[in-house]
Formats: structure tokens, sequence, C-alpha cells
């Protein structure tokens, strides 16, 4: 009875996606510092009623990011040659390989939420560092978004390049302006200094994904 239970709630959970995944982007593309402050107060909550009434920060990205995978498929977009062992591993399926893209996009809201936590003076811990990472998912999801769809234009020749970089700035451009703004509001600082807070998080983070990904795909 207990497995019949637990797959009854998994199809029940599985389903209800389908609602609020759109229901959570349209939200933080609208509203999205109100998102974030909203992902903050169900840090507060009890874990059985947080994010009830919408997709957790850190699932949104991981279905972002397998939605972007399918897409890719869809479009005949081939995934990286497997050069190496360890990426051929990463490529053989679509749940290693969504898994993996995950965990590196997570770099981003990791860097960017630390960086908040040390300039409020406070302990680095699981404990501080949960909720500014929960917040800045929402934001890393709805740039991934953009950066799917931007990457499918980039790499099918008969659609347009510069749709697809178009699209790509145009998310990276949203997110930073949208971090800036919110690390002015944390941390009380003018947007100037803010916004140079949020590239330099962000540049930060990229170059840990390189780290990354530069010796799986060739050492």
């Amino acid at each position: 009875m207990k497995l019949l239970k637990s797959f009854e709630d998994f199809i029940f959970e599985a389903a209800s996606w389908l609602i609020f995944y759109p229901l959570t982007l349209g939200r933080i593309m609208l509203h999205p510092l109100k998102t974030m402050e909203y992902s903050d107060r169900e840090q507060t909550e009890d874990t059985d009623h947080r994010y009830d009434d919408a997709l957790s920060p850190p699932l949104l990205l991981m279905v972002t990011i397998l939605l972007s995978n399918l897409i890719s498929a869809a479009a005949h977009i081939a995934p990286p040659d497997a050069t190496t062992a360890m990426l051929k591993t990463i490529t053989a399926t679509q749940q290693n390989l969504t898994l993996f893209r995950t965990l590196l996009f997570s770099l981003i809201p990791l860097i960017a939420a630390s960086s908040l936590v040390r300039r409020q003076g406070k302990k680095l811990s699981r404990q501080t560092l949960r909720p500014p990472f929960y917040a800045q998912c929402y934001l890393a999801a709805f740039c991934a978004a953009f950066v799917a769809v931007g990457d499918v234009f980039l790499r099918r020749p008969e659609l347009s390049n510069a749709v697809g970089a178009t699209i790509i700035c145009g998310g990276v451009l949203w997110f930073l302006a949208v971090q800036s703004t919110w690390f002015a509001r944390k941390l009380n600082i003018p947007r100037i200094k803010a916004a140079g807070i949020a590239v330099w998080a962000t540049l930060r983070a990229i170059v840990y994904m390189l780290l990354v990904v530069i010796p799986i795909a060739y050492v």
C-alpha cells in the first residue's frame, strides 16, 4: 500500500507540473523580484507546504533544462561529440545530460547567493545560503529558457543567427538587470554598485563552469 501511495503521489506531483511550471515561469517574467521574495517567504514554511502554489526553484531550473534538451533533440541538434569517457557517460542518456547541465547551471545562483551572504556579513552555511540560492534559481531558470531558445536558432543553419544571438543577449541582460536590483535591495546599496556585483558574480560563475567543462571535454 505504501508503494501504491508513493506512486499516486508521484503521478499527482508530475501532473501538477503541467499547471505550475508555466504559472511559475509567468510569475518570474512579470514580477521577478516579487517571485524571489515569495521564495524567501516559503523558506519559513514547514516542508510539506513549501511552494504549494508554484514549482520550487531548483525543480523549475531542472525542468527548464530538461525541456531545453528535449527541444534541442526535436530540432535535431546533436549533443556535443563525446571526446572523452566522462563526456560519453554524460551524453549517453537524457537523464545524465539533464542532471549535468542542471548542476552546471546552478553554479550561477550558487555564486550569486554566496556573494550576497558574504557581503551581508553572515557566516556562510547551508542555512544562510539556501534562501538566496533558491531565489536565484528562479532567475537562472528563466534565463536558461532564453538561452535554450536562442541556442536552437544559432545551431540550425536555416534559422537566423542574429535572432538567436538577440534572444540570448536579451535573456542575459534581463537576468543581470533583475539581479542588480535584487543586490541593491538586499544590501541597500546604489544600483551601479549592485550591477558591478551582479556582473562580477556571473563572470565568476562562468569561469567555474568552464573549469568544470574543459577537463570533462578534453582530458
